[in-house]
C-alpha cells in the first residue's frame, strides 16, 4: 500500500473526524495506512493535540508503526508524541492505575493495593506456576470446598475461568459480584430456549426426529449420573421432539453453591496476585474499569476528544466497555473486519463488531443504570467499508470469500445467502492475475510439501513481483507454509532438516518439549529422588542401549562420572546454577536453553516452590504444550513456517496452507472444562462429586451440563475465518495440502484435488545460512522484574564454598518459618535447627516471617523492579532487623549475598522511616550472625545496568 495518495474511500474516512462510525477493513485494505492519516487529519485541527485523542490497537508492535507513521505525516514529532495514548487496552489500562488507581482494588473489598512496583505478568507459564500455589494454599485453607475441587481434574482451568469472567467483566465483590455480574453467571433463559427450539425443530418437513432428539439417544452412554437423572426415555419422548418442558428441567439448576466457590476462588486469587505484587492483563483491565466507573471526577477528567480502536473483532466486553467510559464525547470510530476474528481462545468476541449497534445501547445502558457515565448520544453508526485490496490477486480473493461458505462437516448447515450478504466484496488493485490455486493429498503429506516447493523454487510458472514491480521466478523466502496447530509446522521443519531445506520455524516454541528442558528435567528428578525416569533419560542421552538402561537402573550401579556430576549438582545453591551446569555439560548452549533458563529462574524467583514442586510444574508444562514466541532465523533465503493464528497482518507471495485434515482443521478441540461458562447457559459443572449415591463416593457426570451442551450448536464459523485469514495472507498464489484423511474444507473448496506420490530422490537444497531458532523473550508491559538471585553470581558457589545444597537449605527455612507462627515442629536433632531455635528464642520484638519485598527503582528512565522475600523481620519500637538464614559452611559468598540483603534493606528502611533498619546474615552451621554494610541505591541501580549489558 502506498503511503503517498489515499484512494476515494480511504480518503472519506481520513477526512470524516467528527461523529460515530463502524469501518469494514478488509484484508490489505491500507487500514493502518488510513487511520494513522485520519489521526494526522485530526490533531492538524485547531484547539486539538495528541493528548486529545485516543488510539487503541492490539499490540505493541502495532502500536509503534502506527505512531512511526503518524510522525511522517503530521506536525508532530516521535518526541512529541512519546507520551501520546497511542497504545493498547493492557498498557492505557496500566497507565490509568500507575497514575490514579492505586486503591482501585477497594471498590471489590480488596485490602491489598496496586503499587507503582507492581509487575505484570505476561508469561502464561510464569503465572501457571503462581497460580498452582495460590491454589494449593487455597485447598488448604477451604475445606468446605473439597467436593468441588475432588471433580476438577486439572485445577488450571480455574485460572482460565478468572481470565475469561474478567473479559467478559465478571467481577467478584468481597461479599458478592460487581454490578450484574451474576446475571452473565446465572445465563439467559429466553435465549437458551430459542436454541433450544431452533434444535429441536423436526427435520423433513416434519418425517424426521429433530437433531437435538438424535443427539440424546446417546444420553447416558459411557456416563454414570446421580440416582435423580431422568432415564433416555424420559427425556427423549415418544414423538418427533422432547418434550418443550425438558428446557426448564436442564436450565433450572440450583447453582448457589457452585457460584459461591467460583467467587471465593476468583477474589481470593485477587488477594493472591496484589499481595504477590503482580497484576496479570486481564486485571489490569478490571482494575481500570472499576475505578472509571467508581471515580467520576477522574472519568470526566480523562474523557478524550475523539477514540479510535483499531482490530475491533479483537476486542473484548470488557474493553468495548472501557472504550465507552473513555470516550469524553460520540467521536468515536471503530476499525475492524469480522472475517478476521480469530483470537476468541483470547477471549475476542466477534459480535462486538457484528452487532455494534445493539452492544453500543446495551452497554451503555448498563453503564448509565445508576449514573451518567457514558453522557453522549447512541445514535446508530455511519459506515464506511475499505475495499480496494493492495495485496492479492482477485482470483485469491474471490477463492478467500468462497471458504467463508465452505461447511466443516458432511453434516453442518449453513445459511450460504446470509453469510454471503454479510460479506463485503473486496477489489484487487492489480489487473495482473495469473494466481495458480491448487491443492493435493498425498499419503507423505510432509514429503509432497518439500516436492512442492522444490517445484515451485526457479520455476515461471509461480512467478512473483518482485520489489522494482518486474515479475521473478520464486525462491524459497517468497513461502510460508501455514498450519492450523504447531505440532504439524514442528514435523515439517523435522523433515525439511533431513534433505537440508532451508526452512525457519516462526511461532511458538513448546519450551518444556525441547531437549534441553528434558535433560534439566532428568536431572532435577535425580537430584529429587534418584528417580529411574531421569536416570533412563540420561544414559539414553550417553549412547546406552534400552537394555543397558534397564541393567543399570535395576542394579542402581551408575557409571561414575554420573554420580560425580551428581554430586557436584547437590552443591549447587540456586537452580539457575544446576540448569547452567546441565546445559554446559550437554553443550545446550543458544536462544531455547536461554528461555528455558529464563523461565526456570523466573519461575524459582516468584514462588516458593520447592525443587519437587518445581518438577511438578515442568512436568505439567510440558503437558500442557506451554509455549514461548520465538523468530526464525530465516537467513537470506528459506521457507517461513507459521501457524494461521502467527500470521495475522503478515503476507507472503506463495501460501501453502498444509495440514487440511479431519480433526486437525477445523481443530476438535477438547473434552471440555470440568467448570466452565458459555453464553448462554451460563456457569456450569460438568462433574459433581457425592459421597451419599449409591453409598459410594464417587465422582458423578452432570445430566443436565450434559443436555445442555448438546443444545449449543458446534460452531465452526472461527474455523472458516481461520480459513479465510489464511488464505488472504497470499499475495500471488496458494496451495492446499492434504494427508490420507483429508478434511471437509478441502472438499468444499472449488479446486481440483491432486493425489500425489513424492519423489524426494533427485532434491538437492541451496547452502543458506539460516538458524531454525531465535527465541524472544518478549519485555513486559510494566516495570521489568527481577528476583534478587538475578544479581548473584552463580560462579561464588562452586568449588569449596562448604554449601550443602537446596534440599538441606530449604528443609532448615521451613523449620523456621514454622518455628516463628507458632506451630509444633521438632528440631530432629538437627545442629542447625537447633542453632536457629536458640536465636528466635532469643528475640525479644514482634517476628514476622517469610515477607515479600519489593523494591522499584528507576534505571535510565526505566522503571525495573527487585523483588524477593525477607525469612525474618524482627521489629521493635526502635529499630527493624532483617535477618537472612544461610546454611553454608564459610562466609565465602557473603559478598554476593550482600546485594540481596541491600535489596531487603531499601524496601523495609522506606516501610518504616522512622526507626533505624539493620541487615544481617544469621549462619545455622555455627549460629553466628554477621551484619552486613548495604550497598546504596545508586550502587544497586549500577547493579542493575551492568547485568543489563
Amino acid at each position: 500500500m502506498s503511503d503517498v495518495t489515499p484512494n476515494p474511500e480511504q480518503r472519506d474516512l481520513i477526512e470524516s473526524t467528527d461523529g460515530l462510525y463502524i469501518v469494514d477493513a478488509g484484508a490489505g485494505t491500507g487500514k493502518t495506512f488510513t487511520v494513522t492519516r485520519r489521526y494526522a487529519n485530526i490533531v492538524d485541527q485547531d484547539g486539538i493535540d495528541p493528548s486529545d485523542v485516543l488510539l487503541v490497537t492490539f499490540t505493541n508492535n502495532a502500536a509503534e508503526e502506527m505512531r512511526e507513521r503518524i510522525v511522517r505525516n503530521s506536525e508532530y514529532g516521535m518526541r512529541e508524541l512519546s507520551n501520546a495514548p497511542i497504545q493498547t487496552f493492557h498498557s492505557l489500562a496500566h497507565d490509568i492505575l500507575d497514575e490514579h488507581g492505586h486503591d482501585a482494588p477497594t471498590y471489590l473489598g480488596v485490602e491489598e493495593t496496586i503499587t507503582g512496583s507492581t509487575r505484570i505478568i505476561e508469561d502464561d507459564i510464569i503465572e501457571q506456576a503462581l497460580f498452582r500455589e495460590f491454589i494449593g494454599q487455597f485447598i488448604d485453607s477451604h475445606p468446605e470446598y473439597n467436593e468441588f475441587f475432588t471433580a476438577i481434574s486439572e485445577t488450571k482451568e480455574l485460572l482460565d475461568l478468572i481470565k475469561e469472567l474478567s473479559a467478559k467483566g465478571v467481577f467478584p465483590t468481597e461479599t458478592g459480584w460487581y454490578r450484574d455480574g451474576e446475571s452473565h453467571l446465572d445465563g439467559d433463559f429466553a435465549a437458551f430456549e430459542t436454541l433450544f427450539a431452533d434444535i429441536n425443530q423436526p427435520r423433513n418437513g416434519g418425517s424426521k426426529q429433530s437433531k437435538l432428539r438424535s443427539k440424546l439417544s446417546k444420553y447416558g452412554k459411557e456416563k454414570t449420573y446421580l440416582p435423580e437423572a431422568p432415564e433416555r426415555w424420559e427425556l427423549r419422548g415418544n414423538g418427533k421432539q422432547i418434550p418443550a418442558d425438558v428446557a426448564g428441567r436442564v436450565f433450572e439448576d440450583d447453582r448457589t453453591a457452585l457460584k459461591q466457590f467460583v467467587h471465593d476462588v476468583y477474589h481470593a486469587y485477587l488477594e493472591f496476585a496484589l499481595r504477590r505484587n503482580y497484576l496479570n492483563f486481564g486485571f489490569l483491565q478490571l482494575f481500570a474499569f472499576v475505578l472509571l466507573c467508581e471515580d467520576h471526577d477522574l472519568r470526566e477528567r480523562l474523557g478524550y476528544e475523539y477514540v479510535m480502536v483499531d482490530e475491533f473483532q479483537d476486542s473484548s466486553e470488557i474493553q468495548f466497555k472501557l472504550m465507552l467510559l473513555l470516550a469524553g464525547t460520540e467521536n468515536i470510530c471503530v476499525v475492524g473486519d469480522w472475517k478476521q476474528s480469530i483470537y476468541s481462545f483470547q477471549y475476542a468476541d466477534v459480535d462486538n463488531i457484528r452487532e455494534f449497534d445493539e452492544r453500543l445501547d446495551r452497554f451503555a445502558e448498563e453503564l448509565n443504570r445508576d449514573a451518567d457515565r457514558v453522557t453522549f448520544p447512541t445514535t446508530t453508526a455511519a459506515s464506511k467499508q475499505l475495499t480496494r485490496n493492495y495485496r492479492s490477486t482477485q482470483s485469491i480473493l474471490r477463492f478467500s470469500t468462497q471458504a467463508l461458505t465452505a461447511r466443516a462437516t458432511n453434516s453442518e448447515l449453513l445459511d450460504v445467502e446470509a453469510i454471503s450478504e454479510a460479506v463485503t466484496r473486496l477489489k484487487a488493485n492489480t489487473d495482473h492475475d495469473e494466481s495458480r490455486i491448487e491443492a493435493l493429498t498425498s499419503e507423505d503429506e510432509h514429503e509432497a510439501i518439500l516436492a512442492k516447493i522444490d517445484d515451485i523454487v526457479d520455476n515461471d510458472d509461480y512467478a512473483v513481483e518482485g520489489d522494482d514491480g518486474e515479475y521473478r521466478v520464486p525462491t524459497y523466502g517468497d513461502i510460508a507454509v501455514l498450519t492450523r496447530t504447531r505440532d504439524f509446522g514442528r514435523d515439517i521443519l523435522d523433515t525439511a532438516s533431513e534433505y537440508n531445506l532451508p526452512m525457519a520455524y516462526e511461532g511458538g516454541i513448546e519450551v518444556f518439549r525441547t531437549d534441553a528442558a528434558k535433560l534439566l528435567l532428568a536431572w532435577l528428578r535425580i537430584l529429587e529422588r534418584d528417580a529411574d525416569r531421569g536416570w533412563a533419560l540420561v544414559l539414553e542421552e550417553a549412547g546406552y542401549t534400552i537394555d543397558e538402561v534397564k541393567a543399570i537402573t535395576d542394579r542402581g550401579a551408575y557409571p561414575e562420572a554420573m554420580v560425580t556430576f551428581r554430586e557436584n549438582l547437590r552443591e549447587m545453591k540456586t537452580f539457575g546454577g544446576v540448569a547452567r551446569r546441565v546445559f554446559d555439560r550437554y553443550d545446550r548452549s543458544g536462544p531455547t536453553a536461554d528461555v528455558v533458563l529464563d523461565t526456570i529462574q523466573s519461575v524459582h524467583g516468584t514462588t516458593t516452590f520447592t525443587r519437587g514442586e518445581l518438577i511438578q510444574f515442568i512436568e505439567a508444562a510440558i503437558e500442557d504444550g506451554s509455549t514461548h514466541e520465538v523468530d526464525a532465523g530465516a537467513g537470506t533465503n528459506a521457507v517461513t513456517v507459521q501457524t494461521i493464528h502467527a500470521t495475522k497482518g503478515l503476507e507472503y507471495p506463495i501460501v501453502i496452507l498444509a495440514n487440511m485434515n479431519t480433526n486437525k482443521f477445523p481443530s476438535t478441540g477438547g473434552s471440555g472444562s470440568d467448570i466452565a461458562y458459555t453464553d448462554p447457559i451460563g456457569l456450569r459443572q460438568r462433574k459433581v462429586y457425592s459421597e451419599e449415591a449409591h453409598d459410594v463416593p464417587h465422582v458423578y457426570d452432570n445430566w443436565q451440563t450434559d443436555v445442555l451442551n448438546k443444545c449449543l450448536s458446534q460452531n465452526y464459523d472461527e474455523e472458516r475465518r481461520l480459513l479465510y485469514v489464511a488464505i488472504t495472507r497470499a499475495e500471488s498464489h496458494v496451495i492446499l495440502t492434504g494427508g490420507e484423511n483429508p478434511n471437509v474444507f478441502l472438499d468444499e473448496l472449488p479446486v481440483n484435488i491432486e493425489t500425489v506420490d513424492p519423489d524426494l530422490s533427485s532434491f538437492s537444497a541451496v547452502d543458506n545460512e539460516s538458524s531454525p531458532f531465535t527465541v524472544d523473550i518478549p519485555d513486559p508491559d510494566g516495570p521489568a522484574s527481577y528476583s534478587p538471585h538475578t544479581f548473584i553470581d552463580d560462579a561464588v558457589f562452586e568449588g569449596g564454598t562448604g554449601g550443602r545444597g537446596m534440599e538441606f537449605g530449604s528443609e532448615v527455612h521451613e523449620f523456621a518459618e514454622r518455628y516463628v507462627l507458632g506451630e509444633a515442629v521438632d528440631t530432629g536433632d538437627n545442629p542447625d535447627k537447633e542453632n536457629v531455635k536458640e536465636f528466635l528464642d532469643s528475640l525479644d520484638g514482634e517476628k514476622k516471617a517469610e515477607i515479600d519485598a519489593f523494591l522499584p527503582l528507576t534505571v535510565d528512565d526505566k522503571e525495573v523492579t527487585i523483588g524477593g522475600i525477607i525469612d525474618l523481620l524482627h521489629i521493635t519500637p526502635d529499630r527493624v532487623d532483617i535477618i537472612d538464614y544461610k546454611t553454608d559452611l564459610t562466609t565465602h559468598a557473603e559478598d554476593e549475598y550482600e546485594k540481596q540483603l541491600s535489596i531487603y534493606y531499601h524496601v523495609v528502611a522506606d516501610q518504616y522511616p522512622d526507626r533505624s533498619v539493620t541487615a544481617s546474615i544469621f549462619y545455622t552451621n555455627d549460629g553466628n550472625r554477621r551484619r552486613i554494610t548495604h550497598l546504596s541505591k545508586s550502587e544497586l541501580r549500577e547493579m542493575v545496568r551492568t547485568h543489563r549489558v
